[in-house]
């Protein structure tokens, strides 16, 4: 069974640094692109990172220059270091993993996701 658990969430005032962190197992992970989605209330959910198999990148715009996503091959973990955060980045962060290595179209498509996290919030606030 796929396992995605996921920690690192909680209270940072604006401007603050925080890293999720999403441990992974029960599949193959360096095979696996790996993501990271946001989402509020009565909002869709939003694609905030992405990481592939090999290792390229991908941001949506609002996060570029702020965020950064990596992952550990030898221990399947991937993290998003979050740093001069925002009040719009208040949400609760969800770790998913793709079902194939890379995609030509991009990485925002739900139904291209087979795994999800629990959920950790993140909330920015003065």
């Amino acid at each position: 069974q796929v396992q995605l658990v996921e920690s690192g969430g909680g209270l940072v005032q604006p401007g603050g640094s925080l890293r999720l962190s999403c441990i992974t197992s029960g599949f193959l992970f360096k095979r696996y692109a790996m993501s990271w989605f946001r989402q509020t209330p009565g909002k869709e959910r939003e694609l905030v990172a992405t990481i592939t198999s090999p290792m390229r990148t991908i941001y949506t715009d609002s996060v570029k220059g702020r965020f950064t996503i990596s992952r550990d091959n030898a221990i399947d973990t991937v993290y998003l270091q979050m740093s001069s955060l925002k009040l719009e980045d208040t949400a609760v962060y969800y770790c998913a993993k793709a079902k194939y290595g890379s995609i030509n179209y991009g990485y925002a498509r739900l139904d291209d996701y087979d795994s999800w996290g629990q959920g950790t919030q993140v909330t920015v606030s003065s």
